[in-house]
């Protein structure tokens, strides 16, 4: 039997669609993939799950073996000083920065130095933005970026960072936080 061109056409739309929803399937997977790890380290440091996960998302899109361009690794896109200090504050022994590929560990490190900084700006009215900032472009770029009504509210402070690319990674974040903190409900376990 022979096929028509309608039909060929047809046959192809048929198996892109497969495709795409096989892609679909396999990026839903990926994205939930770590689901108790980030539960698991949200309560050991108190830190809103969603927003690990809306980091992870930015940073690596789930993919537990990216690799930055400075050399961040993992889910989180960890570098090796923040892993030493991790290691350091929390008594373990971390021999190589490539062991940060293991998710459980980069989630654990990464919501740890989160943390931190989250707690660097108790003067603000929402520390969020400036912690972020913190965590894509270093401490001494957020001291910059601090003058005038940026010091303490929020909105003013992402309108003054001085890097377009951290502006746009800061307000990725908090709008995938916003969404997930809608749509996705952390594993109790």
């Amino acid at each position: 039997m022979r096929l028509t061109r309608w039909q060929k056409w047809l046959l192809v739309i048929v198996a892109l669609g497969g495709l795409l929803w096989l892609f679909d399937r396999w990026r839903l997977w990926q994205e939930n993939a770590h689901d108790k790890t980030i539960a698991a380290a949200a309560r050991k440091y108190g830190v809103d799950p969603a927003l690990i996960k809306a980091v992870i998302w930015r940073e690596s899109r789930f993919d537990p073996k990216a690799r930055g361009r400075r050399g961040e690794v993992g889910l989180m896109q960890i570098m090796e000083p923040t892993a030493r200090d991790w290691a350091k504050a929390e008594n373990r022994t971390l021999v190589f920065h490539t062991e940060l590929f293991d998710p459980q560990k980069n989630i654990e490190c990464g919501t740890w130095y989160l943390r931190r900084l989250l707690l660097r700006y108790p003067q603000t009215d929402n520390p969020l933005p400036y912690a972020l900032a913190d965590y894509n472009a270093g401490r001494a770029n957020v001291l910059k970026w601090l003058n005038g009504p940026a010091a303490t509210n929020s909105a003013a402070f992402v309108q003054a960072i001085g890097f377009p690319s951290t502006r746009a990674y800061v307000i990725a974040v908090m709008e995938r936080h916003a969404h997930y903190r809608k749509t996705w409900r952390p594993p109790k376990s």
